[in-house]
């Protein structure tokens, strides 16, 4: 198809983790904002699927994913895009 970008090889073609992910079932509004969601609202919510990721076996691998594929939207691995950019631009080279 013209006009349509081919999809990227997955980074970590084994995914299994996200079987046994604490969310797994979860709303998923819980986990990305609303457009111009801002302030408390965003923070309470934020807090909510942090407090998800906390109970998480798999954690790291969360983390680790949306870190490889710079993940630009949701809580990944109970960090916000914010904080997992902080994250990218502090990183050694």
């Amino acid at each position: 198809m013209v006009g349509v970008p081919a999809l990227a090889v997955p980074i970590q073609p084994d995914r299994q983790w996200q079987q046994r992910a604490a969310c797994r079932g979860a709303d998923t509004r819980i986990f990305y904002h609303p457009e111009n969601e801002r302030g408390p609202s965003r923070r309470r919510r934020d807090l909510q699927a942090k407090q998800i990721c906390r109970t998480c076996p798999v954690l790291t691998d969360c983390l680790s994913w949306a870190l490889a594929t710079r993940e630009p939207y949701g809580v990944w691995g109970g960090l916000s895009p914010e904080e997992r950019g902080i994250l990218l631009t502090s990183a050694p080279a």
